[in-house]
């Protein structure tokens, strides 16, 4: 198998540089890992987004459910939020009715689909830049992952997309 070399955080600027770097010996730069979620969209403002698609690098997005915040559950249940860390806890409750208004759209657009929230939002991660970007969406128990597989179980319109890109504007 070839070599392809993956970086991780690295903004424009630095991955230009890495890519003309790695073609002088030859080699692919893959892949570019960075938060990305309809709660953290920074790289589509800052050039990263575009940059990738411009050097046909593909961008593995992290924390695609904005920490748990998108999945709903600390929407339905704020007690929940005492189980996180004390940092996590202050930014998660910090966010929490700024986020409503996305929970709220995912469930609704989920009811379409016999999805959950969660699904909904990795379906946007997934579907929104094209074929740029993929996820890794973190799980610690199997019902996690199982639940993340049925977000490749459906793909949401390009209104529903616009919708939810809409609502998460701020977040540029």
């Amino acid at each position: 198998m070839p070599w392809q070399i993956w970086i991780s955080n690295f903004n424009a600027s630095q991955m230009r540089r890495a890519h003309a770097a790695l073609a002088k010996r030859g080699l692919p730069l893959a892949v570019n890992q960075m938060e990305y979620s309809l709660l953290d969209r920074k790289i589509e403002t800052n050039g990263v987004i575009a940059t990738a698609k411009e050097l046909g690098v593909t961008i593995t997005a992290y924390t695609p459910l904005g920490y748990g915040l998108l999945a709903g559950k600390y929407h339905k249940n704020p007690d929940l939020l005492e189980q996180a860390s004390p940092i996590r806890r202050r930014m998660l409750k910090r966010d929490l009715d700024t986020t409503r208004p996305i929970v709220e759209a995912l469930e609704e657009i989920g009811k379409n689909y016999d999805a959950t929230p969660a699904q909904v939002a990795l379906n946007w991660v997934i579907y929104f830049q094209g074929d740029t970007v993929v996820t890794i969406p973190g799980a610690t128990k199997v019902t996690q992952v199982k639940q993340s597989a049925g977000a490749m179980k459906f793909k949401l319109s390009e209104e529903e997309l616009a919708r939810l890109d809409a609502l998460s504007k701020g977040y540029c």
